[in-house]
Formats: C-alpha cells, structure tokens, sequence
C-alpha cells in the first residue's frame, strides 16, 4: 500500500527531472471566471418547449468537447444562437467529473489526462480553467520473465521496466536501443505489419509483447492484436531512457477545478447559448418538439443517425466501472502507488485500477485525510460508446455511412463518434476549432480534415 501520493521531488503528480522540465504548462496558467464562487448557469436547464426559443442558428447534438467548443466558437465570434441538446443529464460528455460525498474529486467515465502538442488547442483551453502541471505516470503489474513473480513496473516500458523483468542490467540509452534491437522481429520479405500482433513485435518483440501488450489488449478489445488493425499498436513507445512519463506533448496538465468547470465557464452563461438535458434528440424529432434551425451539429454515433435504415451498427468498446470507497487502507491514506496501475495478465478481469485520489487538483487538504475511492475497469461490449473497434470490417462500414453523411443537406457530423475515430480531448477540440473555421472561411459547417488526418488509431 503507497503511503502518500505519487510525487517526485517536483510535487505531486510531476515526474522527475529531467523529465518534468520538459512539461511547458506552468502553475495556475489560464482563466476561470467563476472561480471558487458559486454561480448560477443561465443556460442549463432540461428541456421543455416552453425554455427553449422558437428558432436557432444551429442545434448541435451532444454537450461534449465537439459540441461545447462550436457552440461557444459560435457565438463568442459570430454572435449565433446555439440550442445544444444533451441526453446525459450534466455537461462534458465522457470528460464529466465531480466531488464526491466523501470530498474527493472523480471521474464519472473514468479517468481523463490532457496533453497536446497544439499551441492553438493549449491556448485555447487556458481561456476557461486555470490549470496544474501533471506529467502522467502509469505502473503495471506484470509477471517477471525470470522469477514468474509479479512486479509493478513503468508503463509503456522503459529501461527500468527491462531490467525488472529480464534480469538485465541495462544502464545507458544505446545499450537499450541495442535491446530493442536483438528483440525485434520483422514482417518477412520487408513488408509492412498486417496486423497489431506484427506492429507489436517489430516494435518491442516477442518477449514485452506477451509479457505487456498481448493479453491487456485481449481484455480490452476482445480481440488479440492478430486481429486488429495494425495502427492499434503501431505507435507503442520504445522508451530508451529512464522517462517513465505516458506521454511526451509539451503541454500536459489538469484543470485545477476539474474538467466540468471548462465547459461552464464556456457555455455556461452564455446569452447566446441554451442548454438542454434528458434531451434525446430522435424522440424530439419524432415528436416534432425541436425548433426551427438553419444547420445541425452532430456528434453522435453516425450509425445511430441512420439507424432507420437498416444497415449493420458499427462496433465498439465500453468500460465498466467497479467503484469502491475504501475508509482504511492497510500502510497509510492510499491504495496504491500510482493514479493507473495496469493489470497485464490473462489472470485479473480487469484492465486497470484508477486511483483518484493521487492527482494534483484534488480539493485542497483531501490528499492528507484518510479514505480513498478506486475504480477498477472492465472492458465491455454493452454500455456507453467509448473506443471505435479498428479493424477492416468497421472501416469499410464506416465509409458507407460516411458516403451518406456527405450528402446531407445542412449537416455537420463533427466528433469521436460522428467519425468513428478515438480522438484524444486535444484532437476533438482542434478538430471542432477547424470546423469553426472553416464555417468562416467558406460557410460550410464542416471538419478541414478527414478524421483519418488524425494521430490516434
């Protein structure tokens, strides 16, 4: 059991030199207009006809980042009226998080890291939250080549995870770059991977690959590597140093009051914007209780818009949370050493366990009182949309949906789920920024770039 919250000698949740200085975000940066004051939102509500207006600019589908972001594009540059309409019953979408009753800060569909390597999108995030420093660090519990013995190692592997779990006594960065390459095993005949499985050995090897990535994207896909695309795991990071950060953007921090505060100081007293939830877009529709409007944004699932016609729902990936609240931990105030601690094998059901408590931007003092909130994840095929399944079969049925959607009239399908495309929060909100701009470049309410144009898989 961790005694206090994973730190370095830079504070909480930062990583250790050098390694931290390269994290360009600094203490406090950014803007939150409410602040610590209460303040009413003018503009949510749930939906009735009598609170919304008789007609709009655009009604945008989802209160998302996608969503959020156009609509305050919308009105704080072009002075449009925006009804957003939401079927959740909060602002933010997946980003969504809150104080619990026992006074710790969570995530209700788990946890959310920002980073980017976007100028614009850092720029533009610090005009609604003032934001802390956190260089995300993640452990794994991973069985020992060597001993079979199971080991909380960094992940994605660095230098200390070899040596942990071979035996080696790797000590320089060529010496680990010589690693990888004795390990490394090639498609024949020079041809690109097929598969995750080829990504994956061609990058790290047959060792790591089953020892780290194997059986964890079992669990999370239900599918092995074979049978995924092989941009799912072509972009594993090979780590020849001792940086244990997950990610390497210049920018990476958390909002200092949590990610639902951003989309109230958007939105949320916005004169110009109407927020509505327990809004099911299609049953408003249906009953014909949406107002007139002269464009629509949405960022819902693109096969659930077309699901009158019959065609074969695209698949995705869900997560189950399995929360508990534990009032006394065995060796001090918290469960475990890191915020993500991934569980490698075949032999826990769970893909990781997230910690709350361990992140900077807690309410202040919460870090040294006793009693912490952990949240295993299971990954599911039922619930809540989180991961589009890459593989050829989806893509192909997502084009044929997308050939539909570029016929629509007065249409924008703009986000993660409109795309079929897992955008990372700093790629969701570049891409509705360049939706924006190009509404005021060319007056089509539509992205600049395919969502392919994109990094994640």
């Amino acid at each position: 059991m961790a005694r206090g919250p994973f730190a370095s000698s830079e504070g909480i949740g930062r990583a250790r030199e050098p390694w931290s200085a390269l994290n360009r975000a600094l203490a406090n940066d950014g803007v939150d207009a409410i602040g610590d004051g209460a303040s009413a939102l003018s503009s949510f509500a749930t939906y009735e006809e009598t609170n919304v207006r008789a007609s709009y600019d655009v009604v945008i589908v989802g209160a998302g980042l996608s969503g959020c972001v156009i609509a305050e594009r919308l009105s704080r540059e072009l002075g449009k009226r925006a009804l957003v309409v939401e079927r959740r019953a909060h602002v933010g979408g997946n980003c969504y998080d809150y104080v619990d009753e026992h006074g710790i800060r969570a995530s209700k569909y788990g946890a959310h890291l920002f980073h980017t390597k976007h100028e614009r999108v850092w720029e533009y995030v610090k005009r609604f939250s003032e934001w802390i420093p956190f260089d995300h660090r993640v452990r794994g519990v991973v069985a020992s080549a060597e001993t079979g013995e199971s080991k909380l190692v960094p992940i994605p592997p660095t230098m200390d995870t070899v040596n942990a779990l071979f035996g080696t006594t790797i000590s320089s960065e060529e010496e680990m770059e010589a690693w990888y390459k004795s390990e490394r095993v090639f498609p024949a005949d020079g041809a690109e991977p097929a598969n995750g499985e080829e990504a994956a050995l061609m990058r790290v090897g047959p060792r790591l690959y089953e020892a780290i990535f194997k059986h964890y994207t079992k669990k999370q896909w239900d599918k092995y590597p074979n049978e995924l695309d092989a941009s799912v795991l072509m972009r594993l990071p090979c780590r020849t140093s001792t940086d244990d950060r997950y990610f390497s953007d210049p920018w990476q921090a958390l909002p200092k009051r949590g990610y639902t505060r951003i989309f109230e100081n958007m939105i949320g007293n916005d004169p110009n914007v109407d927020v509505r939830f327990d809004a099911d877009f299609f049953e408003l529709k249906r009953l014909g209780k949406l107002p007139k409007y002269d464009l629509l944004v949405y960022t819902g699932q693109i096969d659930s818009y077309y699901a009158a016609l019959g065609m074969p729902k695209l698949e995705y990936r869900s997560l189950r949370f399995e929360e508990e609240y534990i009032e006394d931990t065995e060796d001090g105030l918290f469960f475990q050493e890191a915020m993500v601690v991934n569980y490698t094998g075949a032999d826990v059901p769970f893909t990781r366990i997230v910690e709350y408590k361990h992140v900077p931007n807690q309410p202040e003092g919460r870090h040294e009182k006793p009693g912490t909130l952990i949240a295993r994840e299971y990954s599911s095929a039922e619930g809540e949309p989180y991961y589009p399944v890459p593989n050829p079969e989806n893509r192909a049925l997502y084009e044929r949906y997308a050939e539909l959607a570029a016929k629509e009239q007065g249409v924008a399908f703009v986000g993660r789920l409109a795309s079929y495309k897992y955008f990372n929060m700093d790629e969701a909100i570049l891409n509705a920024l360049e939706v924006f701009d190009n509404f005021v470049e060319t007056g089509a309410l539509e992205p600049k770039r395919a969502p392919s144009a994109f990094g994640s898989a």
